[in-house]
């Protein structure tokens, strides 16, 4: 299934993340970093939290929210862009922001 092979490459980029977990939520997966939940796999898509010194970097590549549903918006998850999303190095970084 591709979603799965998505979460695999995800899970693969941020390998040498201590305490990196994956787990089954809202249709898709949750990424904990030890107990910090940060980060949702969803429908091909990696979605980070945002704090106020993060969002700015999601703004401006008009990133945009994890909206599951119209029903269900969770304003503080914004889409990784493609280019950090391959790049080992600032995705590894853009997680530890979104972990603390």
């Amino acid at each position: 299934m591709a979603t799965d092979s998505f979460r695999d490459f995800v899970l693969e980029q941020l390998a040498a993340l201590e305490g990196l977990r994956c787990k089954r939520m809202f249709g898709g997966h949750g990424l904990y970093a030890d107990e910090v939940f940060f980060g949702i796999l969803f429908d091909g898509r990696l979605y980070f939290k945002t704090h106020p010194d993060t969002l700015p970097d999601y703004l401006t590549v008009a990133a945009s929210v994890f909206a599951p549903s119209k029903k269900q918006v969770l304003k503080n998850y914004r889409e990784v862009p493609v280019e950090i999303l391959e790049d080992g190095m600032q995705l590894t970084s853009r997680t530890r922001k979104a972990a603390r």
